[in-house]
């Protein structure tokens, strides 16, 4: 029996490739990899400004991100509606090296970015932090 398809991603799919493939491809070293990974996803996929992050995650089925709060050298993120399945486990690393290499472009300084999940809430926070006194030289 043949199913139709509507061209749009299965969240099936998603988990193969999340929670199985991609594991099992980069064993003890997912979660750096993760990060290193989202670091060139953008860099191959800048902003204009880091308002349009947001759009972003939305497009690429990431979630659905918002900003929380913002500081002179910070920024936190919520993120919700992100496929989990029981697989999953509460890595954002992916996530965090994209946002933290958009911030890195757009404030040209040394920019780090953590996720966790809010014990209380749990809700899916992103935090930023950058130092303005390590310059990067944009290339």
């Amino acid at each position: 029996m043949a199913h139709e398809t509507t061209g749009e991603p299965t969240r099936f799919g998603y988990e193969l490739l999340r929670d199985h493939v991609i594991p099992g491809i980069l064993g003890k070293h997912e979660d750096d990899i993760l990060y290193w990974a989202g670091k060139e996803i953008a860099r191959k996929f800048p902003v204009f400004s880091t308002d349009e992050i947001p759009d972003f995650f939305n497009e690429a089925g990431w979630g659905e991100l918002s900003l929380a709060s913002s500081g002179k050298e910070e920024a936190d993120y919520q993120l919700s509606e992100r496929i989990i399945s029981p697989a999953t486990k509460d890595s954002y690393h992916l996530e965090s090296g994209f946002i933290a290499e958009q911030y890195q472009i757009a404030n040209g300084c040394l920019t780090e970015c953590y996720g966790s999940r809010d014990e209380k809430t749990g809700q899916i926070v992103l935090q930023v932090r950058w130092d303005e006194t390590f310059k990067i030289e944009k290339k």
